[in-house]
């Protein structure tokens, strides 16, 4: 069979015996929206389990609304979600000069004015106030959270009257889904913040897919309740990004029926693990460093045997993506030196590394990819310079009638073994 994937900025092609595979796992199809603009319209008209945002406004008394944003990193669609959230601030009054966009960059880079421009649109960009936030600066304490976390996040939370968090809903590595209240946490949080829930990983119920005693999302659903956040506009892409839902309203119960929703086509059965996975990452920005592409391994390593090759296919145009991810991996000699960092000397970035050694511990890796060569076997993967090249060394090392599960939009899906 033929695919054609994109990998980085560019497109590649490559076939697979229809002898071997197994499965093609790629999201159910989502029913199409005959007008995207009027679904997330919609959402906002009808919010769950609160007011409308115009009339939140009203009722808070507000005089000033910080709108949290993803960045670069997450294809979220912007040109179709801000114009609707910014008519119903203003409807309610609130002038231009007293609206911030905050950019939920986590421990990412900061956004350059022209992603900005691109992602927010030139309108957006020249009207309002748009903000980097930086984990390490701005921070203010909102308290102590039960567990005995600091929760440190972005001053302009206190600064404004109301808090409207927007975003993607998806499977999340650790979290088990993304969007509501990741906004806060990573997005908008202290660097100390951050690394405390990213200590949680190692608990086997931290996984994708999974919200049931999941200690990060505990933890993140917490800290979303503790720094106020009014409303939430979530939307759920297919695999063109194109939106086919959207729910607004209540930080949890809006969310919470996203998740329904992007769960219903997300979540894969698979009767027998497979001997091969070849995983994709959906192309930039999905794959736009390794530290972003980590994440298409998680859904391979649930759909591979122990002892089996995930081939990841990830161009990574901007490298490693993370310093301290960087630093881990090129200091370290074993994956066990991972392992016994993070149990001891924790540092965000580090995390990533440690998540690609949970596979290792599995399953050999192998990696097609523009990435060094010698940044991919310092990172304990197998280096090979097309999936061609990859395939012929997974067939050496498994046997020559291998069962290979593909799986071109890995970090869009979940997988469950049918036992």
């Amino acid at each position: 069979m033929e695919f054609t994937w994109k990998s980085g900025h560019k497109q590649i092609r490559f076939s697979v015996p229809d002898k071997n595979i197994q499965a093609i796992l790629e999201r159910k199809d989502f029913p199409m929206q005959n007008d995207i603009s009027s679904t997330v319209e919609d959402a906002l008209q009808n919010p769950i389990s609160t007011p409308t945002l115009s009339n939140l406004i009203s009722i808070k008394k507000a005089k000033s609304v910080l709108i949290v944003v993803n960045d670069i990193t997450r294809p979220t669609p912007y040109d179709v979600i801000l114009p609707p959230i910014l008519n119903e601030i203003q409807s309610a009054g609130i002038e231009d000069g007293f609206i911030t966009l905050l950019i939920a960059n986590g421990i990412h880079r900061s956004q350059t004015e022209e992603e900005s421009r691109s992602i927010y649109g030139e309108n957006v960009w020249s009207r309002y106030r748009i903000l980097n936030h930086s984990s390490d600066r701005d921070l203010v304490s909102l308290g102590i959270l039960p567990d005995g976390l600091d929760l440190q996040v972005n001053q302009q939370v206190k600064e404004h009257d109301l808090v409207v968090a927007t975003g993607l809903i998806g499977l999340h590595y650790i979290a088990g889904y993304s969007g509501g209240r990741k906004s806060i946490i990573p997005g908008i949080a202290g660097r100390k913040t951050i690394e405390a829930t990213h200590r949680l990983m190692a608990d086997e119920r931290a996984c994708s897919g999974n919200l049931c005693d999941n200690p990060v999302n505990d933890l993140l659903l917490e800290g979303a309740r503790w720094a106020g956040v009014d409303f939430i506009l979530n939307v759920i892409t297919d695999d063109n990004r194109q939106i086919v839902a959207a729910v607004a309203g209540d930080l949890e119960d809006a969310w919470l029926k996203g998740v329904e929703y992007c769960r219903e086509a997300s979540i894969y059965s698979l009767d027998s693990p497979a001997d091969i996975v070849i995983a994709g990452c959906g192309g930039y920005p999905k794959d736009i460093n390794l530290y972003q592409a980590q994440k298409a391994l998680e859904p391979a390593t649930q759909a591979v045997r122990k002892g089996g090759v995930v081939i990841l296919v990830a161009g990574c145009p901007e490298g490693m993506g993370e310093e301290v991810f960087l630093r881990w991996v090129t200091e370290a000699l074993t994956p066990e030196d991972i392992k016994h960092r993070f149990n001891n000397h924790f540092e965000l970035g580090g995390h990533k590394a440690y998540a690609i050694c949970r596979t290792i511990e599995k399953c050999q890796v192998v990696m097609v990819t523009d990435l060094d060569r010698e940044l991919v076997e310092k990172s304990f993967m197998v280096y090979q310079p097309t999936i061609e090249a990859a395939m012929e060394y997974a067939f050496s090392q498994v046997g020559n009638n291998p069962d290979i599960v593909v799986i071109p939009d890995a970090p869009t899906l979940a997988v469950e073994l049918v036992r």
